[in-house]
């Protein structure tokens, strides 16, 4: 599949936060979107990890190039990265399918994707309507925005002697601020819309617990969600 970049690519560079963490955001994306749509409805769909609240496949080989094209240029500036190669462990399509009350509680609140300050996620949103976008968060008792190699062993004591207390996550996706976690940043869920962050900020999918979207790549919430390491 021949992926090019949109004629009308636009990027904007946003700071997330008090700790200032990079995110760009950045509209038409690929050139012809439904492209990649229609070859999601041809592949099958499954459950991929413990955390993930839906079902994924392997997005197509050409992606990875593709995303490699657009971004390396990118991460000096905008991240303070020096323009390595990139790996993926992980580009998948995926759709949120999970409803609400069957979350395990790391699925209630924000996570992170590793601890590794050389690693980016990506969110390539494919869907049109109100599924929502992605939310970024800070851990009101210790502050983080972000959970780095030092920081992880306090944080995840933390988190699971709240878990125990009067302010656990109820069963439900988190959306805005709660007892534990103040929303700090947001990207809507835009057609043809990249999200591109550290893979350490602490995040989550923005999920009406209302309207939990269908399995169905051509309605449902899909999204291309990639990990990406820089090594050199």
């Amino acid at each position: 599949m021949l992926l090019e970049k949109h004629p009308e690519l636009r990027i904007s560079k946003f700071a997330i936060g008090a700790e200032g963490a990079p995110l760009l955001v950045i509209d038409n994306v690929v050139a012809a979107p439904e492209k990649l749509v229609n070859k999601a409805t041809r592949s099958h769909f499954s459950a991929h990890g413990a955390y993930f609240p839906g079902i994924r496949t392997r997005a197509p080989a050409s992606y990875e190039y593709f995303l490699e094209t657009l971004l390396r240029p990118l991460v000096r500036e905008h991240f303070g990265m020096e323009p390595g190669r990139f790996q993926f462990p992980m580009c998948h399509y995926s759709l949120v399918t999970t409803p609400p009350e069957q979350l395990v509680l790391l699925q209630r609140v924000p996570h992170i994707d590793s601890v590794a300050g050389n690693g980016l996620a990506t969110v390539h949103y494919l869907f049109h309507g109100d599924w929502g976008g992605t939310a970024f968060y800070r851990h009101r008792s210790t502050g983080y925005e972000y959970v780095d190699e030092a920081r992880r062993e306090t944080y995840f004591a933390r988190l699971e002697q709240e878990s125990q207390g009067a302010d656990a996550p109820e069963a439900g996706y988190i959306v805005g601020d709660t007892a534990l976690f103040e929303q700090i940043g947001r990207v809507d869920g835009v057609y043809n819309r990249m999200a591109v962050y550290r893979r350490n900020s602490l995040h989550s999918g923005s999920i009406n617990d209302n309207r939990v979207p269908p399995a169905d790549p051509l309605n449902g919430r899909l999204s291309i969600n990639s990990f990406i390491d820089v090594v050199y």
